[in-house]
């Protein structure tokens, strides 16, 4: 496995081997790998002649700085997983590689209401960083195939719009959610959870996968609200938002005819940490 730090000698790099005509598959990460992160490797393997795995925790898409303070770096444990699972290229810049001039430019692009709701209003600003850190790491990587994790649903649909309002000829590509054998949606977060903590994050899955299995008992609405009363009467959740929306535009479903697909996505606080999960309903 090639590690590069540098920017200039990744592009160059992955330049010659487009030129041989290899297929690149490109994988952006924050590091503290688990297995939802090497699926998405073994994905890339299979659909491509190389898979480039970044590491690199973007200080742009954290709302607290708290939250970047503490976010887990694993750099010698995760180059292991990376060789092991056969990735051929690891990427761990610096930020003033990535960032040479400032952290802060604008980009141009409007994506309406699917980055206005859910994390996009609890979280200001969160999917601008994330846009920036992926956009400056497809131009240097300039992969064939990006792949993506359906966790992070929301990201996956704007950094799609993305990459079409920026004309990356890239495909785009989600990747099914990798879970714990207890149902929790794997993350890099979960391993700041206290062991109380985590017998209680596994509720969130709970709800989500009892409300794909009650459709249509009652309203979109009435689960919605009875789930997030059920999850916030443990003292250690707090439900940020438990809502059950478009697939395709992530506007709220008042009626299950309102929308040919549907998907509940949930946010919340387990103790002091931030957990994400969703679950597609039809």
């Amino acid at each position: 496995m090639i590690e590069f730090k540098n920017s200039e000698n990744l592009n160059k790099w992955s330049k010659a081997q487009r030129e041989k005509h290899l297929k690149i598959g490109f994988v952006p990460t924050m590091g503290a790998l688990h297995e939802g992160h090497i699926s998405l490797i073994e994905a890339a393997k299979t659909e491509n002649d190389l898979v480039i795995c970044s590491i690199f925790v973007n200080p742009t898409q954290f709302n607290e700085q708290e939250d970047f303070d503490k976010y887990p770096i694993t750099i010698e444990k995760d180059k292991d997983l990376l060789f092991q699972a056969g990735c051929h290229v690891v990427f761990i810049p610096d930020v003033a590689n990535i960032y040479p001039s400032s952290t802060a430019f604008d980009l141009e692009i409007d994506l309406g209401n699917i980055a206005n709701v859910l994390e996009g209003a609890h979280r200001p600003g969160h999917f601008e960083g994330v846009m920036q850190v992926v956009k400056r790491l497809l131009e240097i990587v300039e992969p064939n195939v990006l792949y993506l994790g359906k966790k992070d649903y929301q990201q996956y649909l704007i950094l799609k719009k993305m990459v079409s309002f920026y004309q990356f000829d890239i495909e785009v590509k989600q990747c099914p959610i990798v879970r714990e054998p207890d149902g929790l949606a794997m993350s890099s977060r979960n391993l700041r959870l206290k062991p109380v903590e985590r017998n209680a994050a596994v509720q969130l899955s709970k709800a989500l996968f009892a409300i794909q299995s009650d459709q249509f008992s009652s309203s979109p609405k009435a689960l919605s609200e009875k789930f997030t009363a059920n999850l916030n009467a443990n003292p250690l959740i707090d439900v940020e938002y438990l809502e059950i929306v478009s697939a395709e535009s992530l506007g709220k479903i008042d009626d299950w005819k309102d929308s040919e697909s549907a998907v509940a996505c949930i946010a919340a606080k387990v103790g002091s940490i931030r957990l994400i999960d969703n679950v597609t309903i039809y």
